[in-house]
């Protein structure tokens, strides 16, 4: 199959005056990186990591131009190796895609053959970044969990940042398995959403955010997936019952915990880090086959589709905190 020379992309670039200005562009593929596979991108989705990256954050993005986008789901269209042929279908999620290698807010990308998952035959690419790294994260996390022992006879278990997307996802899959979900937000007005979703109850920011500073608080949550850090973790872990998981897999409030050894001394509660960038393709692909079977959730109320030219809003948004679920974005509208 004859490849195009040009494809539409979102490209970030720094003006002079060390601003960052986002345009839907031709790329040339010969712009592309070397790499193994090249990808014809149907699919991608939006993180705030690539919001960051939108905006110029060199923490996330050191060179620009650059095209965003740390998931991608499309149709292998030329491959250098034995490992894939053209016309799979895949997935490529983390690493470094979106970060400092052209990522899959275009439509074609280029990447080493370890960075794609092949996708599930029950997943179709648009379910996948339905899902997308929030997704992968949020089975990673429950993964964690019932490896450390827990079980729905256990107990609540607690999700923080329950409208995000790592959040949702996690409501909705540990409802689906049959967990006592409650569900923690800073937005007012989604209980009709999360409880949809199949949260059993809601609580505010407020109530999961404990600022009396003593090191134990009563204990209630057998399990806890926390997307936010900072004093909402520390608060999960002085909440968390004797015996107790709680897995931490993001930062959307702070970087930082402070905290007393007490809840890991005294009630024997377990702090797993989980991560969705560098996770080896055995696990990943585990966490894919799970979303694509009996994980599998309704994502309909989740997820909100858009095109490559409609992104710039969402963009904004999730900066603001104004996204609720996922957001899709259709590489051939």
């Amino acid at each position: 199959m004859a490849l195009p020379q040009t494809f539409k992309a979102m490209v970030v670039s720094e003006t002079a005056e060390k601003t960052f200005v986002r345009e839907i562009k031709q790329k040339a593929l010969s712009d592309l990186p070397a790499g193994e596979l090249i990808i014809e991108v149907k699919y991608s989705s939006l993180n705030y990591k690539d919001a960051l990256s939108a905006t110029g954050n060199k923490g996330v993005t050191r060179k620009y131009p650059h095209t965003p986008g740390i998931d991608a789901a499309g149709v292998i269209v030329d491959t250098t190796t034995r490992m894939f042929s053209a016309g799979d279908q895949v997935t490529v999620t983390g690493f470094d895609l979106g970060m400092n290698t052209s990522g899959g807010f275009a439509q074609y990308v280029s990447v080493p053959a370890l960075w794609a998952a092949k996708l599930p035959q029950s997943l179709s690419l648009k379910d996948s970044m339905g899902y997308g790294t929030a997704g992968l994260t949020a089975a990673l996390c429950v993964l964690r969990l019932m490896a450390g022992g827990l079980t729905k006879e256990s107990g609540e278990v607690l999700v923080t940042g329950a409208t995000g997307g790592v959040g949702s996802i996690a409501v909705a899959i540990l409802a689906k398995l049959g967990f006592n979900v409650v569900a923690a937000t800073g937005k007012a007005g989604q209980k009709d959403f999360l409880t949809g979703i199949g949260a059993t109850a809601v609580i505010t920011r407020e109530e999961a955010n404990d600022t009396s500073g003593r090191p134990l608080q009563k204990g209630r949550w057998a399990g806890v997936v926390d997307t936010v850090g900072g004093n909402i973790l520390a608060t999960a872990l002085k909440t968390t019952k004797y015996g107790g998981l709680v897995a931490a897999c993001g930062n959307a409030m702070s970087a930082d915990l402070n905290v007393s050894v007490f809840p890991f001394i005294l009630r024997g509660v377990s702090l797993l880090g989980v991560d969705s960038v560098e996770i080896p393709m055995r696990a990943r692909q585990m966490a894919w086959n799970k979303l694509a079977g009996d994980w599998s959730v309704d994502l309909s109320s989740i997820v909100k589709e858009v095109s490559l030219e409609e992104l710039d809003v969402e963009i904004e948004k999730i900066l603001k905190g104004g996204v609720r679920g996922r957001v899709v974005v259709d590489l051939g509208k």
